[in-house]
């Protein structure tokens, strides 16, 4: 039976043998695209993917090691030396940056996954595999769809990812939510994932919660789970979003859109 290592680390890596080979084809028009990542272009993305592999690895190598998570100061590092790169130079790099974080965690052995910790720096205590592999999904699984979005519209988040992103997502909601931008407006919402048929409630308050499906909802929010997983990051813009995607009550997507604004 697979563990949530196992299936993380598979979706890893069939995440990245598919972005390499898209990241390989592109042109040079391409990669100064604009992607789904308001700020960046297509070769930022794969930048920030880039660099991202190699703060992982040395936090996975430092476990392995008997050593403290990287320092800000390696990370800054890294950042500028592929902040620096050419748009050509981040397509040829990041195959390699992210292959080498990819075997790391496929060279957990079965006892490691199940025991072994890792310090990642700004959890407040060290994670096991499992979550680690976790954290590094939901990063990739985002931004890979940032680069496959600005090449076809109708993208959408890798199945395999999705099924593991959802896990993460609370985590979001502390940092990420805007419910200011309701404008004093509160509502409970219940949520229900069309494909999956799991329901649950959606808090928009201070601060914005995920809760138990609550009975009397002031609305409900339909849609399909990668479409909730792109929504509570921020990538549900009118262009992006599936037909299939209802909303009743008094709150609109729109102002759905507004409280999880994106990064």
């Amino acid at each position: 039976m697979s563990t949530r290592a196992d299936l993380a680390i598979a979706a890893l890596r069939k995440g990245h043998d598919d972005l390499s080979a898209l990241v390989a084809g592109l042109t040079a028009e391409q990669l100064t695209g604009p992607s789904a990542a308001s700020e960046w272009d297509v070769s930022q993305v794969v930048s920030h993917l880039g660099s991202g592999a190699e703060i992982n690895l040395e936090a996975v190598q430092a476990s392995l090691e008997g050593r403290g998570a990287p320092e800000f100061e390696f990370n800054k590092g890294v950042w500028a030396r592929w902040d620096g790169m050419t748009p050509q130079e981040r397509q040829a790099a990041f195959p390699e940056a992210n292959r080498r974080l990819v075997e790391a965690y496929e060279a957990f052995t079965p006892q490691q996954r199940e025991s072994h910790k890792i310090d990642v720096g700004w959890m407040p205590e060290p994670v096991d595999v499992a979550t680690s592999a976790l954290l590094r999904l939901s990063e990739f699984g985002y931004h890979d769809w940032d680069v496959r979005v600005a090449l076809d519209p109708s993208a959408t988040i890798a199945p395999e990812a999705a099924a593991l992103m959802n896990d993460r997502v609370e985590g979001l909601l502390g940092w990420i939510a805007k419910p200011a931008n309701l404008d004093g407006r509160t509502a409970h919402l219940l949520v229900r994932l069309t494909d999956t048929g799991e329901t649950f409630g959606l808090q928009l308050a201070e601060p914005v919660a995920l809760t138990a499906a609550p009975e009397a909802p002031d609305g409900e929010l339909e849609l399909p789970l990668e479409a909730w997983l792109r929504l509570a990051a921020g990538r549900l813009k009118p262009a992006y979003t599936p037909a299939s995607v209802q909303v009743t009550g008094a709150i609109t997507l729109d102002d759905l859109r507004a409280v999880f604004p994106g990064y």
